[in-house]
């Protein structure tokens, strides 16, 4: 057994309904753009874009009804409610056809944005992982499996903040669906056991400020309930 000069971190999980076993995250990807009504409110025409894919790190992971702390850095926070999905094998170069084959399960995140320093690094052409990969910045509800629940392709996605519906849409709405986001991301990489896919947000993305509390929802998925220090 290896020897560490320093103690190894722990590998970060997800609770999943009905089991006392956790789910073991090895990488989080998300995709940018994924609704037409998104892509068109911040400034882009959905129709000509293929998909892109960011990452967030496996240790930004917040549990449903936990306290995430509001992050430095940034006077302008921003909530995207998404369907994540976990997988349970991977591989290259997956077909569409198969890539629900590769799936465990499903559960309910926000992908957190500093839209200010995103629009900073925009504009100088570099990378996004200071505006999305930050502390507490992927909450993510409990995985429930898809041997329970199927493999959702339409359903109500929405938001509130502080009991006000901020985000709705429906996950037909999605310019690339599942398989085919998948089966795109194992084109540029090696999908794992663990992986995580945030998979875009609706319309109505906006500001978080400190003391809110957002609760928001897949129909059919699950629920995520999150407070902000």
């Amino acid at each position: 057994m290896a020897e560490y000069v320093i103690s190894p971190p722990s590998i970060p999980t997800l609770p999943v309904i009905g089991e006392s076993a956790v789910f073991p995250v090895h990488r989080i990807y998300c995709v940018g753009r994924n609704y037409a009504d998104h892509a068109i409110e911040m400034g882009h025409d959905p129709s000509k874009e293929p998909p892109f894919f960011f990452q967030k790190n496996p240790d930004t992971l917040v549990r449903d009804g936990a306290t995430a702390a509001y992050p430095k850095g940034t006077n302008d926070l921003h909530h995207e409610i998404e369907l994540v999905v976990a997988l349970k094998s991977g591989g290259s170069d997956i077909a569409a056809r198969d890539a629900l084959d590769h799936v465990y399960g499903y559960a309910v995140g926000l992908d957190l944005t500093r839209r200010d320093l995103q629009a900073e690094l925009k504009k100088m052409g570099r990378s996004w992982e200071p505006a999305k990969a930050f502390e507490d910045a992927a909450p993510c509800s409990a995985l429930v499996p898809a041997s329970r629940i199927g493999h959702p392709a339409a359903g109500r996605i929405f938001l509130n903040v502080n009991g006000a519906l901020k985000q709705q849409g429906d996950l037909n709405q999605m310019i690339w669906k599942v398989p085919e986001v998948i089966a795109t991301l194992s084109t540029l990489f090696t999908l794992a056991p663990g992986d995580l896919i945030f998979t875009g947000t609706p319309a109505g993305v906006g500001h978080i400020a400190r003391g809110d509390r957002l609760e928001g929802g897949v129909d059919g998925v699950g629920t995520l309930d999150i407070r902000f220090a």
